[in-house]
């Protein structure tokens, strides 16, 4: 009991640095995500005996990564589909599904195939750090597009990009680290048995997801309560990537369907005007938290990670996914007439590496070969993506003229 105690003040006290960054962030009217990302980087490399605990306690691979991806991730995700207007994102399904599908396999073949000949690293370890780069996080680059009015049509894009191949990314990811090699020594039949088992993650979890969307829509028709309500939407989140995840499908595709039904045809049938907005302001709270965390906890996580010696192969893993993303952007939107070549030259720029990515390694275990350079590379990369990238997509787009005229 003590213990527990003791871990609640030090997630408190990180919480309140977290408020505090995005507080002067938004007063300063920079992303707060790379604000907490560059306070974590600072508070990892320094010791400061108040927070050391709380430090030492959240950097532990375990609580990184299940906080992170089993109490954060079905909150993002849902939140970020009661966001999204299925209109809006069907308007755009050409980039989306292009950029989704097609791209996120290129991006993971291109990545897998430079990590394998270039930074010498064995197949199974390549083809994870592939699918760990195949994820994108649009969190500060959405803010920033807000700020500068970026068309819709590019934020749409983007955030529907990332829905669907964060889900793709995990499961190709759980594919790489477990079943990669026995599935090479099948031959053919490992190739038939690889996309077997990809269908089986990714529809299973769309099953699931669909099927408990459409529950709880019909459940919230009974009432006009929008506190009941509200929980109901957690019970959805929630629900739907634990039992996903306990039927070996995807939780990630299950909480983006299930959020996509209810925040859609579920809003449609059984919500107030009251409920909707109240729904909204309940997880843009528990989102902020939950981000705020996410991204001070990236940079927390420098204290565990040794860099020396390996800044060369650093820089050429950072070279080998900018290419790769760069590659499959342009192969899989090419066909595209609505695209134009700036808003390409942005997409491309603007697919950052985030907090999944970091977790999703961290969750490899202790004894899978190549851990430690898998961790290495993802996050050179994810800090490179969220401060480099992050920090000139302003200057880019007011390079490239991309805003609504005001």
């Amino acid at each position: 009991m003590h213990e527990f105690h003791d871990a609640f003040i030090q997630i408190l006290i990180l919480l309140a640095i977290s408020v505090t960054v995005i507080g002067i962030a938004k007063l300063l009217k920079e992303p707060y995500s790379i604000a907490l990302v560059i306070v974590g980087l600072i508070l990892g490399l320094t010791n400061f005996p108040i927070i050391e605990d709380a430090e030492f306690y959240i950097t532990q691979s375990e609580v990184f990564q299940a906080t992170v991806i089993s109490l954060f991730l079905p909150i993002l995700l849902g939140d970020a589909t009661l966001k999204l207007p299925f209109h809006h994102l069907y308007s755009q399904k050409k980039p989306v599904l292009g950029l989704a599908f097609v791209g996120t396999f290129l991006s993971f073949i291109c990545i897998g195939a430079g990590a394998y000949y270039l930074l010498d690293l064995p197949l199974a370890v390549a083809f994870t750090f592939a699918a760990l780069m195949s994820a994108t996080d649009p969190i500060s680059v959405l803010s920033i597009f807000k700020s500068l009015g970026v068309p819709q049509k590019l934020s749409t894009v983007m955030e529907g990009e990332s829905l669907f191949n964060d889900g793709i990314a995990v499961v190709l990811f759980k594919i790489a680290s477990i079943y990669l090699l026995t599935y090479i020594e099948m031959g053919w039949a490992g190739l038939g048995s690889g996309i077997l088992l990809f269908l089986k993650f990714a529809i299973g979890g769309a099953l699931i997801g669909l099927l408990l969307g459409f529950i709880f829509s019909q459940i919230i028709r009974i009432f006009d309560d929008y506190p009941l309500e509200i929980a109901f939407s957690a019970l959805l989140f929630f629900g739907s990537y634990f039992i996903a995840e306990h039927f070996h499908t995807s939780g990630v595709i299950a909480v983006v369907v299930a959020g996509f039904v209810f925040g859609d045809y579920g809003a449609k049938i059984g919500m107030s005007n009251e409920t909707r907005t109240n729904i909204n302001t309940f997880w843009d709270v528990i989102t902020l938290i939950a981000n705020s965390l996410i991204f001070l906890m990236v940079g927390l996580e420098i204290r565990n990670i040794d860099f020396a010696g390996n800044w060369g192969y650093i820089a050429l893993a950072i070279l080998i996914v900018l290419i790769g993303r760069t590659i499959a952007l342009y192969i899989s939107t090419g066909w595209i007439k609505e695209l134009n070549s700036r808003e390409r030259v942005l997409l491309n720029w603007g697919g950052l590496r985030g907090s999944l990515s970091i977790a999703l390694a961290l969750s490899l275990p202790m004894e899978f070969e190549g851990r430690e350079q898998v961790l290495l590379f993802t996050f050179s990369v994810v800090l490179f993506s969220l401060i480099v990238q992050g920090l000139t997509i302003k200057p880019l787009i007011q390079k490239l003229g991309i805003t609504k005229p005001s």
